[in-house]
């Protein structure tokens, strides 16, 4: 009979021969293994060798398809490639000096980097913490990508906006400058499907910048990419619900940087999203009517006076908030001192504050000819009352304003005669319709 063995009862312990045949399962197994990793390390090896085997002869066909190149750069372009495809770190930083130069004095050797897959590996550089290998590949990037549609969408399909840090405050000026000229070359895609916006990292990197205490070169750069991003009227959402609006209000007083600030959002106001998110600004309409005032800055004064037409039209509130800024005396300076096409624009604002002012004053100013008889005297006497009021208006704004008009065309001109004419003449009209 069986016997339960107590709770302090030792258990028997394995015989040796359990332990050994567990012995020579370990030896067994560790010597396949060593036996695996010896296999896939020659194999490893073998496929390097190859793939750099390959990669020279991809080079020489090219050299003696082309003809081109000299024996020196072709010999460097070996070299070159090899090290950024198999080479430790430094070898690589090496390496991309010298793809960026090759890149920069022969056009014709950025399609045969593109196809020895330099760019990719570039790409993978740009996110490296060390400055200094950062900066190298992305100068060879925006070398291989000058003037190559095909080479920019490679570098947005190796992903090389997800390699642009959250945080600029990381960067020094000049990483910044370079990752803002790569991006302004890049963005020549925005009419083509290989941009992707709406989901990249880009407009917070670019408006990071423009935030930021950047340089003004630096900035434009981003404001180029953002025009050019802002000409595809799809790509208005992204733009607006990332704040590029109030951005690029708050860079008008920048003078250096107004022309582009003024033409993005030039693009953007002719969208209901972008006309609305300017309405509500408390920039607007105060900036723009100071830029009117720029009268060494002519196309500003033409992109601004655009922007108030698209914003006042057929919008009294509007309007009427741009008259209380006192929008109406900067219009008639600029009807008689800016470009002709400032002047165009200006009149054609003034017309609306006329008509505007006239519609107000109908019912108690003079008849109108829906709602009164003809030839009632006491209302054709109203009606011009009425006209004479609206011409001292304007003759008093013009006279208010003659001093000022006629001290900045002396000091450009010398000659102010023929704007006291204009003045004069004009000022015993009604404003021209």
């Amino acid at each position: 009979m069986s016997q339960t063995l107590g709770p302090n009862m030792p258990e028997t312990p394995p015989s040796p021969s359990i332990w050994a045949l567990s012995r020579m399962k370990l030896q067994f197994f560790a010597r396949v293994r060593r036996f695996l990793q010896a296999k896939t390390t020659q194999r490893n090896i073998k496929s390097r060798n190859k793939a750099m085997v390959n990669m020279e002869e991809k080079v020489a066909t090219a050299d003696k398809q082309s003809g081109d190149f000299d024996d020196d750069d072709s010999v460097v372009l070996q070299r070159s490639v090899k090290r950024l495809h198999f080479g430790g770190l430094e070898e690589k930083e090496m390496a991309a000096i010298e793809i960026e130069r090759l890149a920069r004095e022969d056009v014709k050797m950025k399609k045969l980097m593109a196809e020895l897959g330099v760019i990719p590996a570039l790409v993978g550089m740009v996110a490296s913490e060390v400055a200094g290998r950062r900066r190298v590949a992305i100068k060879a990037l925006i070398e291989l990508a000058d003037g190559t549609y095909t080479n920019k969408a490679l570098m947005v399909e190796a992903g090389i906006f997800s390699k642009l840090p959250v945080n600029i405050d990381v960067l020094e000026e000049p990483t910044r400058h370079e990752f803002a000229e790569l991006i302004l070359s890049l963005s020549s895609l925005a009419n083509h499907t290989q941009f992707p916006l709406a989901s990249s990292e880009v407009l917070p990197f670019l408006i990071g910048i423009l935030e930021s205490n950047s340089s003004c070169e630096t900035k434009e750069s981003c404001l180029g990419t953002l025009y050019n991003l802002s000409a595809v009227l799809d790509n208005a959402g992204a733009l607006l619900s990332n704040g590029v609006v109030q951005t690029l209000l708050r860079l008008i007083p920048v003078k250096a940087l107004s022309e582009q600030a003024l033409a993005t959002l030039g693009h953007l106001v002719v969208t209901l999203m972008g006309k609305k998110a300017m309405e509500n600004s408390s920039l607007v309409p105060e900036s723009l009517i100071e830029v009117m005032t720029w009268e060494d800055y002519p196309k500003c004064q033409e992109l601004s006076a655009y922007i108030l037409m698209i914003l006042a039209h057929q919008s009294s509130a509007q309007r009427e908030k741009m008259a209380k800024s006192g929008i109406v005396p900067v219009l008639l300076e600029l009807a008689l001192l800016g470009s002709p096409l400032a002047q165009k624009r200006a009149l054609k604002l003034l017309q609306w504050f006329k008509d505007e002012r006239q519609t107000r004053m109908g019912p108690h100013s003079g008849p109108q000819t829906a709602r009164i008889a003809i030839g009632s005297p006491v209302n054709h006497r109203e009606a011009q009352e009425g006209k004479k009021l609206m011409k001292n208006l304007v003759r008093q704004s013009l006279h208010k304003n003659m001093e000022l008009i006629t001290r900045r065309a002396n000091a450009t001109s010398g000659d102010s005669s023929k704007l006291k004419s204009l003045v004069i003449s004009t000022s015993s009209k009604s404003l021209p319709c």
